[in-house]
Order: C-alpha cells, then structure tokens, then sequence
C-alpha cells in the first residue's frame, strides 16, 4: 500500500477517535443526544469508507466509495459547526476548532482524490 494512503488511513481513524473523545464529555440530555448519534457516525464512517475504498473492485466503486467518504466529512463538518454555536462549557474550544479545521482539510484532500479519480 502506498505510505501516503496509509498515512491518510491513519488520519482519518485519529479523526474519528478523537470526535469520539470530544463527544464523551457532552451533557446528557436530547439536544446533546442527537449531536452525539449523528456526529459518532458521520466521523467515524469516513475512515470505514475509506478502508472500504482500499478494496474497491473497479475505478467506479472506488470513486462511489470517495464520494461517500466526502458525504460523511460534509455531515461531520456540520454537526460540528452546531456543536461550536452552541459552545458547551465543558467542551475544548481549541480542539473543537481542530477538529472544524481538520474536516476542512480532510474535505479538500478527498475532493483531490475523487477528482484525480474521475479523470482516470
């Protein structure tokens, strides 16, 4: 495997541990429980779908793959951004915008990914 796709595998499994960890602290309550259901899955199913995408039968299912990845990092993206407006206080700011700026980062890469994709 290509050290940059395993690099990038290990990144997005590191996102999604540590969206996990971030929602651990959240209050318990249904505002909360909704933001924590979504949010677990969005982040965590990028990393699946990229694994998955490693074992594509053909360009068109690894491209279908991608482009589910860059659904779930969208969904992720936003209900981190309702997390971050409505700003708990037990909540790391400072990890909150690190996790809204590695979503951007890992959007931007998974686009470059499909693109170069698609032109194949």
């Amino acid at each position: 495997m290509n050290p940059k796709t395993e690099e990038l595998l290990q990144r997005v499994f590191k996102f999604g541990i540590d969206v996990l960890n971030l929602l651990l602290v959240l209050p318990k309550n249904r505002v909360y429980d909704v933001i924590i259901f979504q949010l677990a899955k969005s982040s965590t199913s990028i990393g699946a779908n990229y694994e998955e995408a490693q074992a594509a039968e053909s360009t068109k299912d690894f491209i279908h793959k991608i482009g589910i990845v860059l659904k779930e990092i969208r969904e992720s993206n936003y209900w981190l951004r309702v997390l971050a407006a409505i700003s708990p206080r037990n909540t790391s700011n400072s990890e909150l915008k690190r996790l809204l700026n590695e979503s951007v980062g890992l959007r931007k890469i998974f686009t470059t990914i499909k693109m170069k994709a698609e032109k194949k």
